[in-house]
């Protein structure tokens, strides 16, 4: 039998980074939030998916006057952020029944392929945990930070082919994250898989998309918009 389908967006911080106004989440990208674009483009893949949207407390109120103002109809619960993002996932995994699909997507990236989104909840019906990740293309460096602030080479190397970078959204069987969610929390707590990982879990990999632009800093939007604008953007 399918599991029935929920979706965690991570929406709770400040986006200090950004050093707008408002909180990244709710910068305009073709006239729209970019959390209501995330939101849109998962339920035009997954119409039957149960939205759970994690903002900041400061916010909720504010996120829930525009969606009535905009007619923007989505069912969502709406959920307090955290202290961090652990808590913040956990807080809205009190929401979501066992014997589910639950996927945790952060809510800055709203550039995921329709395909690749299909693609990720069709193969996570079959394993515990989902993982998409990307090849890493860059030249690495192991530094070291030196009181003045300068950088030095520590002589060791890394392997690129070894590297990979883990993306959103990230899949589960909704009781075995919800349990990995009950340990303490940890500062090496920085994606869900990290989490799934040290509680044992068994992690699937699957090849992400380059476009899965997490959206944090000013050079980030300039690059979102162009991918916008692309022709044949599905």
């Amino acid at each position: 039998m399918e599991r029935k389908k929920f979706l965690i967006v991570t929406a709770g911080g400040m986006g200090t980074r950004m050093g707008g106004p408002v909180p990244k989440q709710f910068i305009e990208l073709e006239g729209k939030p970019i959390l209501r674009l995330t939101i849109e483009r998962f339920l035009e893949a997954v119409p039957d998916l149960q939205i759970i949207t994690v903002l900041p407390e400061a916010y909720i109120t504010t996120w829930r006057q525009y969606c009535i103002k905009a007619d923007f109809t989505c069912p969502q619960r709406l959920v307090k952020g955290g202290f961090t993002r652990f808590h913040s996932v956990k807080n809205a995994l009190a929401y979501v029944p066992d014997g589910a699909l639950v996927a945790v997507h952060d809510g800055v990236r709203p550039l995921l392929s329709i395909g690749k989104i299909r693609e990720l909840f069709a193969k996570a019906q079959t394993v515990p945990a989902l993982i998409p990740v990307m090849p890493a293309t860059d030249t690495l460096k192991v530094l070291e930070k030196k009181a003045d602030g300068s950088l030095a080479a520590t002589g060791e190397s890394i392997d690129r082919s070894r590297i990979f970078g883990a993306q959103t959204p990230q899949l589960f069987y909704s009781e075995l994250l919800k349990q990995a969610y009950g340990q303490g929390f940890d500062t090496l707590f920085t994606d869900d898989a990290s989490v799934a990982e040290k509680y044992g879990i068994p992690l699937t990999f699957i090849e992400g998309e380059r476009f899965n632009l997490k959206i944090t800093t000013p050079e980030d939007l300039v690059l979102a918009k162009a991918i916008l604008e692309m022709p044949d953007r599905a």
